[in-house]
């Protein structure tokens, strides 16, 4: 076998089990997986540290890049420089916040050919549904969209609108006749007072209560179980959602859910007043909330952890004023969304195994990513060189991502990516990464 690469790790991620391994790459794919002791012969073989754990490429299914339109914002150059110097692999675009949204095939080529030339990682497309676009769905799925993000909600841009309850039936009807998925942004509006003008957090949490999470949720289950469809709640912050996930499991619902790294990571408590950075929709919840989320993880309730990363301009943050109500929503998270993780598992004594199947496996399943999120021959030879027990301070002056705005600024981490292998090359500084 002629292999164009080798890494070997006394210790790797392979499926469930932390082993010794050496993995070896040929045309981009991993070509096997063979124990420490074996002899394979290569162009090029690396040897990681003692101290350095072998992973597979993350697998980010929620970021908001925002180009075209808002590249003042986010942009597909920066945020897959951040993504490749966070181990992360491979991103799925959300279809706001750019301008054209992705609401049909003709703004999902204008997004492809805005990331072609730039991307730093290998990148897919959601679509979206609108209000009136449900026989544009399956053009959008046959160009390529791996699913399609609706809002049961405002979503903050005027061009592009929420669901209410008969178009987000339409919606599921059209995509249960392909098998399409439909995630979704849970909350309803009835149950959200408008946010005061004010500087206290506490205000802004009062609100975005948990009913409004629960209510959508309850909303979504029923318009599923109706259609068949298949359906994913992102970013569930509300630990009040899980008993009804489960509940829908049960019964045969096709629902499954994600959090994100600010939910596991942060508290209501701690944040300072007018600390607009750590604003988002819905919201960071009380600690004992928190918990409840990492045991939705331990049993499977929650399936992912991606980032949701959602950046805006330091202006929109309002740091003039402090103000939570005038400030924008959203945490931007892509480069540390790893050591951010990591960090809080390793408190609580949760193995990095369960890390990397939240991170990698679990959202290239929920995206039907083939060939990701895993080391097994066969699959892109996407790696990461991950240090669990280096620690560093965040300098916001160091993230890749366009605006130098993070709500973990100045917050001592654990884990440091050394390296990151896209399809077995260095990735991070040229633009390597391929649309999916």
């Amino acid at each position: 076998m002629s292999l164009d690469l080798v890494v070997a790790a006394r210790r790797a991620v392979i499926g469930d089990a932390l082993v010794p391994a050496r993995v070896g790459v040929a045309g981009g794919r991993v070509a096997v997986v063979a124990d420490w002791d074996s002899s394979l012969d290569a162009t090029g073989t690396v040897v990681l540290d003692d101290d350095t754990v072998l992973l597979p490429g993350l697998v980010d299914t929620h970021v908001h890049v925002n180009e075209p339109g808002r590249t003042e914002w986010e942009g597909f150059a920066t945020a897959t420089a951040a993504a490749a110097a966070g181990g992360v692999t491979t991103i799925l675009d959300m279809p706001l916040n750019s301008i054209p949204p992705t609401v049909d095939a003709a703004a999902l080529a204008v997004k492809r050919a805005a990331a072609q030339p730039q991307i730093r990682v290998d990148v897919g497309f959601w679509g979206g549904a609108i209000p009136g676009n449900a026989g544009d769905l399956r053009a959008l799925h046959d160009a390529g969209a791996y699913g399609v993000k609706c809002f049961l909600l405002d979503s903050g841009v005027p061009e592009f609108p929420p669901l209410d309850p008969a178009h987000l039936r339409a919606a599921l009807t059209e995509l249960a006749t392909f098998d399409g998925l439909l995630i979704a942004h849970c909350e309803d509006e009835a149950a959200i007072r408008p946010a005061p003008h004010d500087r206290a957090y506490a205000a802004f949490l009062a609100s975005r209560p948990p009913e409004a999470e629960t209510r959508a949720v309850a909303g979504l289950i029923e318009a599923a179980r109706e259609t068949g469809a298949r359906v994913h709640v992102v970013h569930v912050s509300a630990a009040a959602v899980l008993p009804l996930l489960r509940a829908a499991v049960a019964e045969g619902v096709r629902i499954t859910a994600e959090t994100c790294p600010h939910y596991l990571a942060l508290a209501a408590e701690d944040v300072p007043a007018g600390a607009t950075q750590f604003k988002c929709c819905p919201p960071v919840r009380d600690a004992a909330n928190r918990d409840a989320l990492w045991a939705g993880l331990a049993d499977g309730t929650l399936t992912c952890v991606v980032s949701d990363h959602s950046p805006c301009t330091p202006e929109l943050k309002r740091f003039d004023s402090g103000d939570f109500g005038a400030a924008w929503g959203g945490i931007s998270s892509l480069q540390l969304s790893l050591p951010v993780v990591w960090t809080a598992a390793a408190a609580r004594g949760v193995p990095l195994v369960d890390v990397v199947r939240w991170m990698a496996a679990g959202p290239a399943r929920l995206a039907g990513l083939a060939g990701k999120g895993t080391i097994a021959a066969g699959y892109d030879a996407d790696l990461v060189a991950f240090a669990p027990d280096e620690e560093f301070t965040v300098d916001v002056a160091a993230l890749r991502h366009r605006n130098p705005v993070s709500a973990y600024a100045g917050r001592r981490l654990r884990g440091v990516v050394r390296s990151t292998w896209l399809r077995g090359l260095p990735a991070g500084d040229l633009p390597l990464g391929r649309l999916l």
